[in-house]
């Protein structure tokens, strides 16, 4: 099965998934039946310290991307996160939704490289 990226915003393209939103705050527009939600995993979303210093400015990312490992690493959910995600990939592709317009520079991309390196 596959670990998957899809924006919340455009129309789901696989439901034939466990969808997880890894946002911390719910996307604007958004109403819940239409995310197609399976979980929201707001507690592996980043900080909002972080979140507001980042800013989705590219120039940051970097540094962005550091630091969210930094806070994942930290983070007591984690561990429960990282099971559930690969429980479910033995049965089904996991879809991790955010709501970010930036395709590369945001804290999914960086959650999908972390999970994919521990699976």
């Amino acid at each position: 099965m596959d670990l998957k990226l899809e924006r919340i915003y455009t129309k789901p393209a696989d439901l034939d998934g466990y969808r997880i939103l890894v946002d911390r705050l719910w996307p604007r527009g958004i109403s819940k039946v239409n995310a197609h939600l399976d979980d929201w995993a707001k507690e592996m979303g980043p900080t909002t310290e972080l979140r507001k210093w980042f800013n989705h400015e590219p120039a940051k990312y970097p540094e962005f991307q550091k630091r969210y490992l930094a806070e994942i690493e930290a983070n007591p959910m984690t561990a429960e996160f990282v099971k559930k995600v690969a429980e479910q990939l033995k049965q089904t592709n996991v879809i991790l939704l955010y709501g970010a317009k930036d395709e590369q520079h945001n804290q999914a991309v960086v959650l999908l490289a972390y999970l994919q390196e521990r699976g």
